[in-house]
């Protein structure tokens, strides 16, 4: 699937008209419906699972700008509008896109608006550091509540975007489909896309209305260090989502031991991405991962720092049409216990 970031079709579009070439209103009631809670329950195993369509479903957690456009094309036709969750931490600033559909329906602005909401890694994806990793596993309650006040509900499809490589937004998707939210995807290329396609950004963000959202966990595969990891490495598949020099263990700016799981393959993050920031096809991402070990029966899982682009690797995983689990304390976590084994070196 060609990912499209600087559509003409989007620049030529007037107020209160679709985008001409792309199929009229029955093409954008088809994203819609594509789109909706009631169509789009994707797991990691159901893309596997999609009989000779899984990487096309599992690309269904993306959304490029055009299809966004369609989405946030007149309130009144098309319901529920997306909420578009921004996200700020170390790895993304704290840019919105509060005016993502104004090349469509300039009158909606004050509504779109109220369709923004910001999310911070510290504060909302992960639990206080400690001996579970530098961004262990909210609580449920915790993330209900911080979903709640980003204006999550179980009936509103959620699109998630940073201004990098869609990390954080990696998270952001992982936590909700975790927790059980059924229409989750991530704006491909994310803030870079918008103003490479020159449309203006504003900030701050506005916080709309409370959401209803009910974190129910369990709906991907979590692993964790006491035997699950490390079974995985020597059994499955255990990818490293870190740069290779700190896989490697021959630099360490983040965490206080340098190397990696034993048996662990590196498979830096950063090969999940087009120079523009956009993931690479499925094909290619598939492509990538078999040369790296991972095969139809064979258990596949991520880690990385602190669960952060270990989330991207899954994601990356997902739409490549392969599932994968994901250890969220990650390396941060693995080093807490002087007892685990550690590798360095350029070989699992």
């Amino acid at each position: 699937m060609a990912v499209n970031t600087t559509s003409d079709t989007h620049k030529a579009a007037g107020a209160g008209r679709l985008p001409e070439g792309m199929g009229g209103l029955a093409k954008g009631l088809a994203i819609i419906e594509a789109f909706s809670p009631h169509r789009t329950r994707l797991t990691v195993s159901e893309a596997a699972e999609a009989s000779g369509t899984s990487r096309a479903s599992a690309r269904r957690c993306l959304l490029t700008l055009t299809e966004l456009g369609y989405l946030e094309f007149d309130g009144k036709y098309f319901r529920p509008q997306p909420r578009l969750l921004a996200l700020s931490s170390a790895y993304s600033g704290t840019r919105s896109l509060p005016q993502i559909a104004q090349p469509f329906l300039k009158a909606a602005r004050d509504e779109l608006h109220e369709s923004i909401s910001l999310a911070v890694l510290d504060r909302d994806l992960a639990a206080p550091p400690g001996q579970g990793g530098r961004h262990p596993m909210p609580e449920t309650a915790d993330f209900e509540a911080a979903m709640r006040r980003a204006g999550v509900s179980n009936d509103r499809p959620v699109v998630v975007y940073d201004d990098a490589d869609s990390t954080a937004a990696a998270r952001a998707w992982w936590l909700l489909r975790y927790f059980g939210h059924p229409a989750v995807r991530v704006l491909d290329g994310g803030f870079r896309a918008w103003t490479a396609a020159g449309y203006p950004g504003e900030s701050p963000v506005y916080h709309g209305a409370i959401g209803d959202f009910t974190a129910r966990p369990g709906h991907l595969s979590l692993l964790d260090a006491d035997g699950a990891a490390a079974a995985l490495a020597r059994a499955g598949l255990l990818l490293d989502a870190r740069a290779a020099e700190r896989y490697r263990g021959e630099a360490e700016h983040v965490d206080p031991v340098a190397g990696h799981i034993p048996g662990a393959v590196s498979a830096p993050t950063s090969e999940n991405v087009n120079p523009d920031g956009t993931f690479k096809s499925s094909a290619d991402l598939a492509a990538r991962f078999q040369a790296l070990g991972a095969r139809a029966g064979r258990d596949v899982a991520a880690y990385c720092g602190s669960g952060v682009t270990a989330a991207h690797e899954v994601l990356a995983l997902t739409l490549a049409g392969i599932p994968a689990a994901l250890y969220v304390g990650s390396w941060s976590n693995w080093i807490t216990d002087p007892s685990r084994p550690i590798a360095t070196g350029p070989t699992p």
